[in-house]
């Protein structure tokens, strides 16, 4: 049998494998490299696979530890846990709760609003999403809220994390698709590309996070206009009434400045990624001291959880450089390549397939495995097909919310479900989530309809 066909086989078989792998519940990284290295093994003896080609992870190891821009990774991850610590999510939820509780529905609007902030100054999704479990589901629930609706706007606000930026997942997103997309424009004879960057992502999920944001907001209001029931107003005291508008400039003020000094220095062309990152790390610092909430303790433990964290991720980085040598040089590449310029439609048709495996995939597996595992066979070969970088890696990023909603493995259920009461079942958390998910669907619909809504702020801003 043809050793061309045997490593076709091969790198099918593994992608499967690897999957059938994850679901068991072995570490990620070492599930792919362990099982990619069984593969590379039974491919090089049939003749499919070349132990020499292994000569290049070294230099991928290098490269990823020495790579400026995954350095604004552990200091966003530093900024987020530092915040965590300092309590802003707490002061916030209970402000914005008091703020808009007195209408009806006002308690959901407040958690999809603290989302938002939250995302764009932490972008932690578990801290976030245990943080409003523990703090706005009793207030809601004490108010009469459907435990579905409750659920559902806390688990879906929490995910904002990752799609508003400073997003950990943009960041690994724009560091890849800017080394494949100049290859492929090299491929094509353009040795003069456009460079994408970390900021041109940045700049590109703004307008899709607000649209996800108005969606949450949109489907609270239309619960509360067509059933009051789900979502009644909260008594709110005469003592609570009067300290307010100090308590909402004190929530709302350093949360606002440091987002402004993160985002706003990488929008308006000040600082790279990292360098913003950098000023969040210790603009974090500096606000957990004014909330008289800095210590050794906490440093301490701020700097633990950002290590363990990058650990984690950049430990899959390394067993995905392991998958995708041995893919790649098994002829996988070539194989869906080939099976992606067939299916009918041609760029549309490649760009369903590749986002509905995606949106498959996030029942299953983590956003980080998707990333590592899909985008390195993908990407490539939809960039040569002339889709726009930025608004294929905002399109992914909207795409992968959905795998921390989904069950059997989305994450925020099981964050949720950690702190949330007894009384509330794990049938109506997964119900509660099923509206926000096809709000995702709508989100992704009108960002293929309307391109423009990722790739016109970084032409505004960059000039692209």
């Amino acid at each position: 049998m043809d050793s061309v066909f045997i490593g076709e086989i091969l790198a099918v078989l593994m992608f499967f494998g690897i999957i059938g792998v994850l679901m068991l519940g072995y570490p990620v990284a070492f599930s792919l490299a362990g099982t990619s290295l069984i593969f590379a093994v039974v491919g090089w003896a049939f003749g499919a696979f070349d132990p020499s080609n292994f000569g290049a992870i070294a230099s991928r190891y290098v490269g990823s530890m020495t790579n400026e821009v995954l350095v604004a990774v552990p200091l966003f991850i530093f900024m987020g846990v530092m915040l965590e610590s300092s309590k802003i999510a707490e002061q916030l939820l209970t402000t914005m709760g008091r703020l808009f509780g007195t209408l009806r529905g006002g308690l959901g609007l407040s958690v999809v609003l603290v989302g938002a902030l939250l995302a764009a100054s932490t972008g932690v999704v578990g801290a976030t999403v245990v943080t409003m479990g523990l703090l706005s589901l009793p207030a809601m629930m004490r108010a009469g809220y459907d435990p579905k609706l409750a659920t559902g706007v806390i688990c879906a606000s929490g995910t904002l994390g990752q799609i508003i930026p400073p997003s950990t997942i943009l960041i690994f997103m724009g560091d890849m698709l800017a080394g494949m997309n100049a290859q492929v424009q090299m491929a094509k004879g353009n040795f003069a590309p456009s460079v994408v960057s970390v900021g041109d992502l940045f700049a590109g999920a703004f307008l899709p996070g607000l649209l996800l944001v108005a969606l949450y907001a949109g489907w609270v209001i239309f619960k509360a206009i067509t059933d009051p029931k789900s979502c009644p107003a909260l008594e709110v005291t005469a003592e609570e009434r009067r300290t307010l508008g100090r308590d909402v400039a004190v929530a709302l003020i350093p949360p606002l400045v440091l987002i402004v000094a993160v985002l706003g220095s990488i929008l308006a062309g000040i600082a790279t990624a990292t360098e913003a990152a950098s000023v969040g790390a210790i603009g974090s610092t500096v606000m957990a001291a004014m909330r008289g909430r800095l210590s050794l303790d906490v440093l301490r433990h701020s700097a633990r959880s950002t290590a363990e964290i990058t650990s984690m991720v950049f430990i899959i980085i390394f067993g995905a450089s392991v998958f995708s040598i041995v893919f790649r040089m098994m002829g996988g590449d070539a194989l869906v390549e080939e099976l992606l310029k067939s299916l009918p439609g041609g760029q549309l048709g490649a760009v369903i397939f590749v986002m509905a495996l995606m949106f498959v995939l996030g029942f299953i597996l983590d956003t980080f495995e998707i990333i590592f595992i899909v985008i390195p066979i993908t990407a490539p070969i939809l960039l040569a097909m002339d889709v726009d970088p930025v608004w294929l890696g905002v399109m992914v990023g909207v795409n992968l919310q959905t795998s921390f909603l989904t069950p059997p493995f989305g994450f925020s259920l099981f964050y949720l479900r950690g702190v949330a009461p007894a009384s509330i079942k794990t049938s109506q958390i997964y119900k509660g989530i099923i509206p926000f998910v096809s709000l995702q669907v709508v989100a992704m619909a009108a960002l293929y309809t309307f391109p423009e809504l990722a790739t016109w702020l970084p032409k505004v801003i960059f000039g692209k």
